[in-house]
């Protein structure tokens, strides 16, 4: 698997150190990579229209996406974009005033999209079009009691503090799952009884291959649990392969399996926050050896890294999703 597709921004030129991640990124960016020469090509360099962010400084960002056959689905904050590839070809776009700080798309069998809408803490499946079908409340609450379907939140700069962050969404046969970011788990939402828990820290991705579901968590490891006993079978912490000492490999999202060995995994580089119960894992946190933002193929079964792009070279600064560009 020599090319790849990479999702994320580009930081904006000047920044304050306390600025937040709604605040920090100036482009989207859709990059495809050449893993055995390191170089990289821009597919889509992308700024959101006006009517779709809170203020002119708001951040700009591709977050994570589901390529099936010739046609991916990607998510900034408040769109859902569509294009055909490799070409890139836009071939729709969505964005509904329920939308803030989505996460992820993915289509569901039906041929209707599921949603992560992270800033309302919901998930929902929309049509082609649009048009609303079911919304979940990820902690099962009632649905709107703490938003407002009056309110049009692509205009609201941030939700934070989240109850749950739902984050990744993806299906096990028929069912609609998510990752929760603050329960540490993946839940299903059609039968909520039915969930793996993450317990070692809180989960990005929740990517498919064989038996096995592979789910990142923000500290650097690899959980995999197994589809059909929902339990988990194996954590790989990669801090022990390549952190070296006194190093932070990043804030660990985006996973791509290539075989039951190798995996590619995504590092952002770790920034300043208020919310600082997100950043607890850090020990040291902002020190200079902190890593650029990266991704590496790590052989698991041997336990090694095998090679690792930079990918602030190649204009990215952080990156959500790893997608394979056959």
């Amino acid at each position: 698997m020599r090319y790849l597709y990479v999702t994320g921004g580009k930081q904006k030129p000047r920044l304050l150190k306390s600025e937040e991640e709604w605040n920090l990124y100036e482009r989207a960016l859709i990059l495809r990579l050449d893993t055995q020469a390191k170089t990289s090509e821009v597919c889509v360099d992308y700024v959101s229209p006006a009517e779709a962010q809170p203020d002119d400084v708001s951040s700009i960002l591709f977050k994570a996406g589901t390529l099936e056959g010739r046609r991916m689905w990607v998510t900034t904050s408040t769109e859902v974009l569509i294009y055909d590839v490799p070409g890139f070809q836009a071939a729709g776009r969505i964005s509904l005033p329920c939308f803030h700080d989505v996460h992820h798309v993915v289509p569901t069998p039906e041929g209707n999209l599921l949603i992560a809408n992270t800033g309302l803490d919901m998930v929902a499946e929309i049509t082609p079009d649009g048009k609303t079908l079911r919304e979940w409340d990820v902690l099962g609450e009632p649905l709107w009691t703490r938003f407002s379907r009056e309110t049009d939140y692509r205009k609201v700069a941030s939700t934070k503090p989240h109850k749950s962050h739902p984050n990744f969404v993806f299906f096990l046969g028929n069912e609609p799952w998510v990752t929760r970011f603050k329960q540490k788990d993946a839940l299903c939402l059609t039968q909520p009884e039915r969930r793996i828990a993450i317990e070692v820290e809180k989960p990005h991705d929740g990517v498919k291959f064989g038996e096995w579901l592979y789910f990142t968590t923000v500290d650097g490891r690899v959980v995999i649990a197994n589809q059909r006993s929902l339990s988990v079978e194996q954590v790989v912490d990669l801090n022990k392969i390549d952190g070296g000492e006194g190093h932070i490999l990043g804030w660990c999202r985006g996973i791509l399996v290539v075989d039951e060995r190798r995996v590619w995994v995504g590092f952002t580089r770790i920034r300043h926050t208020k919310f600082k119960e997100n950043v607890l894992w850090v020990k040291h946190a902002f020190h200079e050896v902190d890593r650029p933002t990266h991704m590496t193929l790590y052989d698991l079964v041997e336990k090694k890294a095998l090679t690792e792009i930079n990918l602030e070279e190649c204009g990215v600064n952080i990156i959500f999703g790893i997608l394979p560009a056959t």
